[in-house]
């Protein structure tokens, strides 16, 4: 099926968020809500984090222009910190025990330095190759799915799925990217509502929906342009994540860290699993 990727590069040439205030931050610095404006931080919503740009404000502070400084995320989630250190090219390393949200951090992190032709041409060769009709059997969905999308919706995700996993799923910085665009679609092409801390609401609506394969074209487009942009001003490739417990890490070097950032795991009966149940089922 034939879609659109294109971009005009020089729509981009300004820097794509403006400059960092940091007293603008000082009230929504725990929130990860900001976070949607910029650039590859926007590719996933992740309500358990924070700013992105706080982050960098802090580090600016601490670490003046040593290059060696380090800093530690020991509850990284999607990348958050590891992202704003790279955009202020220090070195960072972070643990993360979620294997999905595990993923979708190092999706982001490998995935701001492929080559931008290659990427786009893996995103136009998968959107060329969904078929025109998708008629699959959804017999034995899960009910959460049947919930959240109407069977024609479903059927084509589910068509879009199976070709990801049957031709594209190589594990390479490209393909995780292809991983990552259709994960994060299925939200927007649900009609069911969400609660403030991405908890999926089956008996909530919603009026904005958008089609599977206009999903997917705006998330790829978006994509595109923010690797750009990272490539453009120079965010460096100097972080490094671990799946594993921070209480007891494992396959971890006796590193020496300058800065810990973080927001450890919430106290207040947060459900990680709730928040990431319908992109899990699927």
């Amino acid at each position: 099926m034939k879609i659109s990727l294109e971009y005009q590069s020089d729509l981009f040439e300004m820097d794509a968020v403006a400059p960092v205030r940091p007293a603008s931050l000082s009230g929504r610095s725990g929130a990860f809500v900001d976070n949607m404006v910029l650039p590859v931080h926007r590719w996933f919503r992740y309500s358990a984090g924070f700013s992105a740009d706080w982050v960098r404000c802090l580090v600016r502070e601490r670490c003046g222009d040593s290059s060696s400084f380090v800093v530690l995320d020991p509850f990284c989630g999607v990348g958050t910190t590891l992202l704003a250190c790279d955009a202020e090219n220090l070195q960072s390393l972070g643990f993360e025990t979620h294997p999905f949200i595990y993923r979708i951090a190092n999706a982001k992190l490998r995935g701001i330095h492929v080559d931008l032709s290659t990427l786009r041409s893996v995103f136009r060769r998968y959107a060329d190759s969904i078929p025109c009709t998708s008629p699959v059997d959804l017999g034995e969905t899960p009910p959460l799915l049947t919930k959240c999308y109407t069977s024609e919706v479903l059927s084509l995700l589910f068509t879009m799925r199976d070709l990801f996993l049957a031709e594209f799923d190589s594990k390479t910085p490209e393909s995780e990217l292809l991983w990552l665009a259709l994960t994060a679609i299925l939200r927007s092409c649900s009609g069911v509502g969400t609660a403030q801390w991405q908890y999926v609401l089956p008996n909530k609506s919603k009026s904005d929906v958008r089609t599977p394969l206009l999903a997917f074209q705006s998330k790829a487009s978006e994509m595109l342009q923010d690797v750009e942009y990272a490539q453009r001003n120079s965010w460096c490739s100097g972080s490094h994540t671990l799946m594993t417990d921070a209480r007891a890490p494992v396959d971890c070097p006796q590193a020496q860290v300058d800065a810990v950032v973080t927001s450890p795991p919430y106290p207040n009966n947060y459900d990680y699993a709730d928040a990431t149940r319908l992109e899990m089922t699927f």
